[in-house]
């Protein structure tokens, strides 16, 4: 499985500090107030940390994400209608659970953290799909895909989330291209669709 593997002291700040914002931090120490995502290469290697802000500045580090399809045993996908509130894609369908790793965690961690954030869900054997580089005009993300299978009950926190279902992958696939889905979403489901209905 793809992991991350962290430096044995903390990774360095990107960009690194000038000496204007140097003052603003101890000794290398985080800002507490500050979200921080691991920088990473493409094989896992942590490098650098970043903020949440400078991650979606459009200056492209790659940085790690979660995602889990989640499929009941009728073979239907639970989607999220993200909520109007998101600075990205708002009101749009996407992924049951999806979110960042936040620097120090491993990706199974962040993982079950964001399933249980979002949607309420602690009990589930995650199976690993896909790990893929997705870029878009604001950032680059290592996308590591995980998929679950039984009769979950998803309840959406309805401050990430303005509501949940279960799809028919026909009904899914007779809404791409229309507006319905992320972007992200879309290009995943195309790319993934036949390995998930193989869990069944």
């Amino acid at each position: 499985m793809f992991d991350l593997v962290y430096p044995e002291d903390i990774a360095p700040v990107v960009p690194a500090p000038d000496s204007a914002s140097a003052g603003d931090r101890l000794a290398g120490k985080v800002l507490p107030a500050a979200e921080w995502f691991p920088v990473i290469e493409d094989t896992g290697l942590v490098t650098g940390r970043a903020t949440r802000a400078y991650c979606h500045s459009g200056a492209k580090v790659l940085h790690p994400v979660v995602h889990l399809h989640i499929i009941d045993r009728a073979g239907r996908l639970y989607l999220q209608k993200r909520s109007m509130k998101k600075d990205i894609q708002p009101g749009k369908w996407d992924t049951a659970v999806g979110g960042h790793v936040d620097y120090g965690e491993s990706i199974v961690e962040a993982l079950y953290r964001e399933a249980e954030e979002e949607l309420g869900m602690t009990m589930f054997n995650p199976v690993r799909i896909v790990s893929y580089v997705f870029e878009s005009d604001r950032e680059r993300e290592m996308v590591n895909v995980f998929a679950a299978v039984g009769n979950f009950s998803p309840v959406p926190d309805k401050d990430e989330i303005d509501e949940g279902r279960f799809w028919e992958m026909q009904d899914i696939e007779e809404s791409l291209g229309k507006s319905v889905f992320t972007p992200n979403f879309e290009g995943e489901f195309v790319k993934i669709k036949d390995r998930l209905t193989a869990l069944l």
